[in-house]
């Protein structure tokens, strides 16, 4: 597969001559969904998830279909079977990759803030997005998608996930709100000369692409 990173926790994935997009909010830029056969969509906050420009893709290529859980998919009314609501549990296929879900809640930020649903996907059983959650898939995982900035964790949070998935490789994602002096701390961390993880640790900058699997 060939991997794409955009906007802050926005992904493509390629394979085939198919592209599947995960989380393209409201801090990735359109381009993201050029060609997209198939979105996935963690949760409801902006920054993974843009109504209007899902909804404009969707009305310009009847052909997209998009997976969420039943929060997004009660705001995307309108687009009828073409938008299914998934859960812990479910497996589908989405233009040709096999998909699982895993996870239920959105990580806790604070007490007095209300939680909201949050799903992670699990896809061709290589690469997980766990969107806003440290959840662990009870699956083995080849590539992590790694949310590394978020006011719900810290690097030591991070540091623990990594050691408990296990995988091969991990990716930085969810890191829209760091500048350069920020990256570089947490790649120190996670990277080759923090504690130690299971995986290697990589960043790409919005528009460059890898190959995984």
């Amino acid at each position: 597969m060939q991997l794409t990173k955009f906007g802050h926790a926005c992904v493509r994935v390629e394979k085939d001559g198919r592209r599947l997009v995960i989380d393209p909010g409201g801090l990735t830029g359109p381009e993201a969904l050029d060609g997209a056969d198939a979105v996935l969509v963690t949760h409801e906050h902006f920054d993974h998830f843009s109504e209007e420009t899902l909804r404009r893709v969707a009305e310009a290529d009847p052909r997209l279909r998009i997976w969420t859980n039943s929060s997004v998919a009660g705001r995307l009314d309108g687009l009828g079977a073409r938008v299914t609501a998934v859960g812990e549990g479910d497996a589908f296929t989405a233009a040709g990759f096999d998909v699982t879900v895993h996870g239920t809640w959105h990580a806790v930020i604070h007490p007095d803030i209300p939680r909201v649903a949050n799903v992670g996907f699990l896809v061709d059983d290589e690469l997980f997005h766990p969107g806003d959650a440290l959840t662990v898939p009870g699956a083995a995982v080849g590539t992590l998608l790694l949310p590394v900035h978020a006011p719900w964790s810290t690097v030591g949070h991070l540091i623990d996930y990594v050691r408990e998935v296990a995988p091969r490789d991990a990716y930085a994602i969810h890191d829209g709100a760091l500048n350069d002096i920020g990256t570089a701390m947490v790649g120190g961390f996670l990277g080759d000369q923090g504690p130690g993880t299971a995986a290697r640790y990589h960043r790409l900058v919005p528009g460059e692409t890898a190959r995984i699997g």
